[in-house]
């Protein structure tokens, strides 16, 4: 089959794609397969002919190779050809698995390990522990291996019986029509064995619902919604398969104090006019635990709504030892109830602001700039 025209087998352009390629491929293996050809040499040998332009085609190297010298070979001998239908079964089981309903490990039979499922636990933790990090006990209730079977599921002093049925394989085939499909065997359920006498503990699954304990650290600065995964903590494999593994989802509380953006913590400080006006020292708290208060300067003339930084003393980034920052927020809080004498030197201070007098008052300098002086006073700031 040396001469032959692979593209004008599968039917498709020398341009084709892989895409392309495979898809000529499969309708053609449909069309030609020996199943519904029974007896037919011709289309046997036309499914011979596309499988081995399908091998040759869908490898860049030998098809670059066919395009340039006629042949997918190098030595000039053409491609290598199928002997019979159950070489092509076994170099392109995938393709047939898509066709017919199995895989290409189906036929080979027998269970294969599994790796076991994974797991979710919701973690609450507090929004300081999510500043400083902490260490949660967990009971996580999963799946393990039966230890008394040693995940067998066979009772002790007995073990697993090779199924007769399929003679291990799992698989057994069934012909409907001109069609031969291979399904799971119907006698082991596609195990490939028995168990005459189950495991009393697992009643023969190999596995048992058991509750895992075990410590999660839980890192300084992480943040709400965060994923943690612990490998292998997640439910047994089967049949010698790894366990799966756990996700554990952080759900952080909010704080009464400080709100959060990323890294930055953000603290709202309520300050007087006269403070604002004047200027002031103030406290702020730390997010650290058992720490001193900040210190804070608010300059003469602060606006409400003006945003301090105090660098440093935000939150860790997770797994760094930088942190972000404190966003001092200044709130310039506005007297609802004044007494007589603080609503006198209040007018007295708008009068002033606005150039005029009061009546019948001389005031030298030194006076006037102890104005905010009397304010401060009377506010209760002293």
């Amino acid at each position: 089959m040396s001469q032959l025209d692979y593209y004008e087998i599968l039917g498709v352009s020398r341009d084709a794609s892989e895409d392309e390629i495979k898809k000529a491929y499969r309708k053609l293996a449909l069309k030609y397969h020996p199943d519904h050809n029974p007896g037919d040499a011709g289309a046997e040998q036309k499914f011979k002919e596309a499988a081995e332009a399908y091998d040759v085609l869908r490898n860049p190297e030998r098809r670059a190779h066919y395009d340039r010298f006629g042949t997918a070979d190098p030595s000039g001998m053409g491609g290598t050809g199928f002997n019979s239908a159950e070489d092509i079964f076994a170099q392109f089981g995938d393709i047939f698995g898509d066709l017919f309903g199995f895989s290409s490990a189906s036929r080979r039979g027998g269970p294969r390990p599994q790796q076991g499922d994974d797991l979710r636990y919701d973690l609450e933790i507090s929004f300081r522990e999510a500043a400083s990090g902490t260490t949660k006990d967990l009971k996580i209730p999963r799946h393990a291996t039966c230890p008394d079977c040693n995940g067998s599921g066979a009772a002790k002093g007995t073990s697993r019986v090779t199924c007769k049925r399929c003679n291990g394989s799992g698989q057994e085939a069934r012909r409907q029509g001109f069609m031969s499909f291979i399904q799971p065997c119907q006698a082991c359920r596609g195990q490939g064995f028995t168990i005459p006498k189950p495991c009393p503990r697992c009643k023969g699954q190999g596995v048992v619902q058991v509750e895992r304990e075990l410590s999660a650290r839980i890192p300084a600065g992480i943040f709400d919604g965060a994923r943690m995964r612990l490998r292998g903590e997640g439910e047994a494999g089967v049949h010698g398969g790894p366990p799966g593994d756990l996700y554990l989802v952080i759900h952080v509380q909010e704080d009464a104090v400080f709100e959060r953006d990323k890294q930055d913590l953000i603290y709202a400080a309520e300050i007087s006019f006269p403070q604002a006006a004047l200027g002031a020292r103030i406290t702020v708290p730390s997010i650290d635990e058992g720490a001193e208060p900040l210190s804070l300067d608010i300059p003469r003339g602060t606006q409400n709504g003006k945003v301090f930084q105090i660098r440093g003393k935000g939150l860790k980034y997770l797994n760094e030892e930088r942190r972000g920052n404190l966003l001092v927020h200044v709130i310039v809080k506005t007297p609802t109830r004044l007494t007589p004498r603080q609503e006198e030197l209040l007018r007295e201070f708008e009068q002033i602001s606005s150039g005029e007098r009061p009546a019948g008052e001389a005031k030298k300098k030194e006076e006037s700039e102890g104005f905010f002086d009397k304010v401060k006073k009377t506010l209760g700031m002293e």
